[in-house]
């Protein structure tokens, strides 16, 4: 089966726990603290693998975690790092995050790399936080935690040169006689379910990719038919090849046809209409294609090469094949995304500080607080020691959370709650 969007939920390792602990050496007294860090949480990769072709592996394994650190160790030992995730797409894969719908990555060359979702740096042990005042602290941090997305894959085949046309024009029958691909082929509508890719060479041994992608009606770019599925694989092509069925066998016009397919990529992406096209006039073995072709002409007001061919008889290949290389020595390489200009100068702006937390009343009546900073540093607080507590406690008043509870009405002994743990609010 051919599957070319996913949803996947990615997330970063967490990482290692620091250690508490102290030197314990004969004849030496006082050792002092000694406890290491934790090791850094394995990050979320992709990488482009090139035998790949569809996103079909994510069918079944739409999760992935990464492993965490290794916690820190006694006499200043780091805790080991953990190895990142390898996970392997086709070419052509555009990486989205669902939530912001940011561009994460757009990976198309074989051995590609992306971070996708970063693991988290180590907490640090308790030699860390030892100053002249405390100089063998009872205190640690947990790991950070990973970063965690839901991000939606999409595969854009990296073809140099697209098929496109109603269904039953052909196109899977050209493909198949120019190249050693095997479509489908039958005398129905919609006998391609899938893109087929194959490689094409010339009579002086130029080569490239073509695709057939499945037919297009129209109101395909609002979502009818089964082209809109696939209208993204186009995306990347450098040369559109219109495949019209001249000898008119469905009773539609050929001209309107062309007409039709145009304004689907139009609507579709405006960005499809500035690539090299060309016009291929296929089944011309048919009786009344060469008076269709003629009418056609006339009513054609562009320059738009036109090739008469039969895909079935091979006849006009030749001349069709030849142009096409050429237009591709010609044609430049289109970006799917705007990049961004580098600015030559910096300007600087006044931006509304983001608040840092938020309080609510949850419907049991306690407070609840909540904001990615401070859940980040509870989840790095080990609150088995108090001095952690106590560490944790200084943070929060710093952040401002206590005078922001005393403001909305919070009195000693209530409770408020921390993601899904709850504590008294003492003055």
């Amino acid at each position: 089966m051919f599957v070319d969007k996913v949803k996947v939920f990615v997330k970063g390792g967490d990482g290692g726990n620091g250690q508490v602990s102290y030197r314990r050496e004969k004849y030496v007294p006082d050792g002092g603290p000694a406890g290491g860090d934790g090791g850094r949480g394995a990050s979320v990769v992709f990488v482009v693998e090139e035998g790949l072709r569809t996103l079909m592996d994510f069918r079944y394994n739409r999760h992935f975690k990464a492993p965490k650190g290794d916690n820190g160790r006694p006499k200043n030992q780091h805790g080991a790092n953990a190895q990142d995730m390898i996970v392997k797409v086709p070419p052509g894969t555009t990486v989205i995050d669902i939530v912001t719908g940011q561009i994460l990555a757009d990976l198309t060359e074989a051995g590609q790399k992306a971070v996708i979702a970063k693991g988290g740096r180590g907490g640090r042990g308790n030699t860390r936080f030892a100053t002249p005042a405390n100089p063998a602290p009872d205190t640690a941090e947990n790991g950070e935690p990973g970063q965690e997305r839901e991000v939606s894959l999409e595969l854009k085949l990296l073809a140099d040169v697209g098929l496109v046309g109603f269904p039953s024009v052909g196109k899977s029958t050209l493909l198949s006689v120019v190249s050693a691909a095997k479509p489908k082929i039958g005398d129905y509508h919609f006998t391609t379910l899938a893109p087929n890719l194959g490689v094409v060479e010339t009579a002086d041994h130029r080569s490239f990719v073509m695709a057939d992608l499945p037919g297009l009606i129209e109101g395909a770019h609002e979502g009818t038919g089964l082209g809109h599925q696939f209208l993204r694989h186009i995306e990347r092509t450098r040369v559109i090849v219109h495949v019209i069925d001249m000898a008119a066998m469905e009773g539609r016009d050929p001209y309107q046809d062309y007409l039709n397919i145009q304004e689907e990529l139009k609507q579709y992406n405006l960005r499809l209409t500035e690539r090299p096209k060309l016009i291929v006039a296929n089944k011309m073995d048919m009786p009344e294609a060469e008076e269709n072709l003629s009418a056609f002409k006339e009513q054609l007001n562009e320059e738009t090469p036109i090739f008469p061919i039969s895909a079935l008889t091979k006849d006009g290949l030749k001349g069709l094949l030849q142009q096409i290389a050429d237009e591709l020595e010609k044609a430049p390489q289109f970006p799917l995304y705007e990049e961004s200009e580098e600015e030559t100068r910096v300007l600087y702006k006044h931006e509304k500080r983001k608040e840092p937390f938020i309080i609510t009343r949850g419907d049991d009546g306690v407070y609840e607080v909540a904001g990615a900073e401070l859940e980040r540093l509870f989840k790095m607080t080990d609150f088995q020691r108090d001095e952690s507590v106590r560490r944790f406690a200084r943070q929060l008043r710093k952040m401002g959370v206590d005078a922001a509870l005393r403001e909305r009405g919070a009195q000693n002994g209530e409770l408020v709650r921390i993601l899904n743990y709850e504590f008294e609010f003492i003055e």
